[in-house]
């Protein structure tokens, strides 16, 4: 089984650093890159800059409170664009706000996970999305 690529989008450091080390203790292979806000999210699935050898990711994982660029705002960019909209959007996200599950899923949100308080819960979360999108749900391999 080949890595699964996977774009991070989140501004807080030891968000940053909770999400790699619960990926490494669920064990899954997979490829995290990290952007630290919406502009540079987007510039990375765009392969503009220095990313321009960026992999197309399998699956993005968004905070929405992100500086520059909310997760809302790269969400519907991404959702419109017909080279990007067939990647998987799961909003992980401190909200627990009913206008953002509500505007996640309008603008076609995957999946809405309120990111857990406790470590052991944030790893449990992380293992079973690894479950779920890499070894049961089919993902595109690319824009059709």
């Amino acid at each position: 089984m080949r890595a699964i690529e996977i774009l991070l989008t989140e501004d807080n450091p030891a968000d940053i650093l909770l999400t790699e080390e619960a990926f490494e203790e669920a064990e899954f292979p997979c490829r995290l890159h990290v952007a630290r806000d919406g502009v540079e999210g987007l510039a990375f699935l765009r392969r503009e800059g220095p990313h321009a050898g960026a992999p197309t990711p399998d699956v993005i994982l968004m905070d929405l409170n992100m500086p520059r660029l909310s997760g809302l705002e790269l969400l519907d960019i991404l959702k419109e664009d017909p080279q990007l909209q067939h990647i998987p959007v799961i909003v992980l996200t401190t909200s627990r706000a009913e206008e953002d599950v509500w505007r996640s899923y309008k603008l076609h949100a995957n999946a809405y996970i309120p990111k857990p308080v406790s470590i052991g819960e944030f790893v449990e979360v992380i293992r079973s999305l690894g479950n779920f999108w890499f070894t049961v749900a089919a993902l595109p391999s690319g824009p059709r």
